[in-house]
């Protein structure tokens, strides 16, 4: 077996929820300079749209939708337009997330737990029903979800988003050893503290809480959203063929 990875994604198409900002706008990029013919999906029609006319300036073939990935019936919508266009879809990556509000579990509304449940637990399945039903076909596919440090370790003021996030893998492994057989290769990442908009809900837009959340990890500082983005693509690689049901954890060493 050659040994050189490749990351060379021409003739492939990348799907990312999540797209237009943090981590799913820096993976979309980077899946466009692999050459990957990309799927922008965000819940924000015109932010997404903005993505793609960058992308598409610089020769990328693109496609953006607006998906909310609570909805079911929208997912399905966005995995039938990506097929009406390009054919196929040999990467996903399920980025879409929200965070909860800082709060004893016991003050958490009913409403914020179904917010947080829908888009990141069940907004995952719902993109891998209908992503896993189009690779069957195909016979291939690696699909990536996106747990989170929280969903390695208890959240204290987060149990809607470390719950959620707990879960993702869950889902990520039980489905990871059923497709297996079929040339589908799932797995998960688990960021830590990364420099995204997410964050200012984390810290309240204070710069000093940031600075101590900076310490806390062993690397001493936060996660870039392009080092996220490496980790996804190298997951889709040639050099993790046989990395399934995995969660990577990329947090500078928080849950070592």
């Amino acid at each position: 077996m050659d040994s050189d990875v490749s990351y060379n994604y021409q003739g492939k198409v990348a799907l990312v929820t999540g797209a237009a900002s943090g981590i799913g706008l820096a993976t979309a990029k980077a899946f466009a300079v692999a050459g990957a013919a990309v799927v922008l999906a965000g819940n924000n029609l015109g932010d997404i749209q903005k993505v793609a006319k960058e992308l598409a300036e610089n020769g990328t073939q693109v496609l953006a939708i607006e998906c909310d990935v609570a909805s079911e019936d929208q997912v399905k919508n966005m995995i039938a337009k990506t097929i009406e266009v390009f054919g196929k879809l040999d990467f996903a990556y399920n980025n879409a997330g929200v965070m909860s509000r800082n709060t004893e579990t016991s003050d958490l509304t009913t409403d914020e737990w179904n917010l947080v449940i829908g888009v990141n637990l069940s907004g995952v399945r719902n993109c891998m029903k209908y992503q896993l039903l189009q690779m069957k076909q195909q016979g291939h596919g690696v699909i990536i979800n996106c747990s989170s440090m929280g969903g390695l370790r208890g959240a204290k003021g987060l149990s809607a988003y470390s719950a959620s996030k707990f879960a993702v893998l869950g889902l990520t492994r039980s489905a990871a050893l059923e497709y297996a057989e079929q040339g589908i290769r799932i797995n998960a990442i688990c960021p830590g503290f990364v420099h995204t908009p997410m964050e200012q809900t984390v810290s309240g837009g204070s710069l000093d809480v940031l600075t101590e959340m900076a310490k806390m990890v062993p690397a001493k500082r936060f996660c870039e959203p392009e080092e996220i983005a490496d980790s996804v693509l190298w997951l889709c690689s040639s050099g993790a063929t046989m990395v399934i049901g995995q969660s990577l954890a990329i947090d500078g060493g928080i849950t070592t």
